[in-house]
């Protein structure tokens, strides 16, 4: 019986030994390799900055980054500030698809940006570092330059606001987005 006994568990240990070696021997997949078949405009996120290819990010600081679909029309000047308003809350939107456990990027304008860019735990790229509506300083900035300024009022749901033509905060021209709740 002792015997028999040895036998099972040698051949279970042999077989979960191969089941291991078998998933960590196996070449992996890369993210990228798998993702350059699908052309750029398909992309939702894109690969941060510090691992792009540099064959791939050729766009200048006015234009959007091919695959960053739903930033290319921010501070565009065919578009108003309120569809301005509406592609941020939908970047943060498609952030908390991504990351549903956190909800909103949370932080001042900087860090909020920063994740946006690319800076968060699975390395997605909503919107380009080097988009138009993003500052020297790293900041997402309305059409006339002036910060966003983003109001957390849970864990869904983001107040966007715009200081306006004036760049002042708190006058009649600001502009300000704040989506129900769901």
């Amino acid at each position: 019986m002792t015997g028999r006994r040895s036998t099972k568990i040698g051949l279970s240990t042999a077989i979960l030994l191969g089941i291991a070696a078998f998933f960590f021997l196996r070449p992996c997949s890369d993210f990228s390799t798998s993702r350059q078949s699908q052309p750029a405009s398909e992309t939702v996120a894109q690969r941060a900055p510090s691992q792009a290819d540099p064959n791939t990010e050729t766009t200048a600081l006015t234009s959007p980054v091919a695959g960053s679909t739903i930033a290319n029309d921010l501070n565009a000047p065919t578009v108003a500030i309120r569809r301005d308003l509406e592609i941020l809350n939908e970047l943060f939107v498609a952030f908390q698809t991504n990351f549903p456990r956190f909800g909103n990027p949370v932080g001042e304008n900087a860090e909020i940006t920063a994740a946006l860019t690319g800076e968060n735990s699975a390395k997605f790229v909503f919107i380009s570092p080097r988009h138009r509506a993003i500052s020297a300083r790293g900041e997402l900035c309305d059409r006339w330059g002036t910060p966003f300024r983003f109001h957390q009022v849970s864990g869904t749901r983001m107040e966007i606001r715009s200081a306006g033509p004036d760049r002042k905060f708190a006058t009649p021209d600001d502009v300000e987005f704040a989506p129900w709740p769901k």
